[in-house]
């Protein structure tokens, strides 16, 4: 395995105690795990206080504007077969901003790993609810309430046969490990949905309000069965199920375009005949 602190060691901006900070431990092990060098990892990250997630890890890191994480973190997988790609943001810039990018990535299925930190309020602009928070929820900026009724990306990513489904608890950090090795490994999108507790604006869902519904799944839990996946996705409330939800064998996108591209566009070199016949056509 690669020493986890080839991976580095930084000072974080995040305030004590914050679900980051877990997260951001458990991806180094799992890069660890996975003995991935930090030349071979590409992290991918949007706006907010989940998307500084890459700048505390030593690897490839690239951000985008706030939502779109995604486009670039795809379209590095398909130029760079070589590198594991990550993209990693919040519950607001992955299911608010980020949400047309969210259901095209599914549809596409290209081989990536989706991590989301999922706190369920807009941390970083101080309170605001997200696409996440329980309808009723009363939040700095909702004090009456939030009207609307929570986003489920869990179940959403399993009606669209997501090849690799997965909720998980930042506090949890070896368990996260493990999911995020199994996502990584597993052909195809992979969404990580990680419960992440916000110490400074989520009063609601503390450490001991998820460690009082948070279950491990067991063996009895088949993640191949469609029905029992989506039975497991639409669990949140009294009970929380963490673990793989569901995984599929939806063929992944790079196999099934014609122009797949098999090594890294900086090693390939251009056929200059060919792009001599195009030219000509306009001439």
């Amino acid at each position: 395995m690669i020493p986890i602190e080839q991976y580095g060691t930084f000072e974080t901006a995040w305030c004590p105690g914050c679900g980051n900070i877990s997260i951001n431990k458990a991806l180094k092990k799992a890069l660890s795990i996975l003995d991935l060098p930090p030349h071979k990892v590409l992290i991918c990250s949007g706006i907010g206080q989940a998307a500084k997630s890459p700048h505390y890890l030593r690897c490839n890191c690239f951000n985008g504007l706030h939502g779109r994480s995604l486009p670039p973190a795809q379209g590095a997988a398909l130029a760079n077969t070589e590198v594991t790609v990550f993209a990693e943001s919040g519950d607001g810039c992955s299911y608010g901003e980020g949400g047309n990018h969210f259901l095209a990535a599914m549809r596409r299925n290209v081989t990536m790993s989706y991590l989301v930190h999922d706190n369920q309020v807009y941390g970083l602009t101080k309170g605001q609810a997200s696409p996440t928070t329980a309808q009723g929820q009363a939040t700095k900026f909702q004090p009456w309430g939030t009207p609307s009724m929570p986003f489920n990306p869990v179940a959403v990513a399993v009606t669209m046969d997501v090849p690799f489904v997965a909720r998980a608890y930042a506090a949890e950090v070896d368990h996260l490990a493990d999911i995020i090795v199994q996502a990584a490994r597993h052909p195809g999108f992979a969404l990580v949905d990680i419960l992440q507790p916000c110490v400074s604006f989520n009063k609601v869902n503390t450490y001991a309000w998820y460690k009082e519904r948070c279950y491990k799944l067991g063996q009895d839990h088949d993640p191949s069965d469609w029905q029992q996946a989506m039975h497991k996705a639409q669990e949140f409330g009294d009970r929380i199920p963490i673990g793989v939800i569901y995984k599929g064998s939806r063929q992944p996108y790079e196999q099934r375009i014609v122009s797949s591209v098999r090594r890294p566009l900086a090693t390939s070199k251009p056929d200059m005949a060919a792009l001599a016949d195009i030219l000509e056509g306009y001439a």
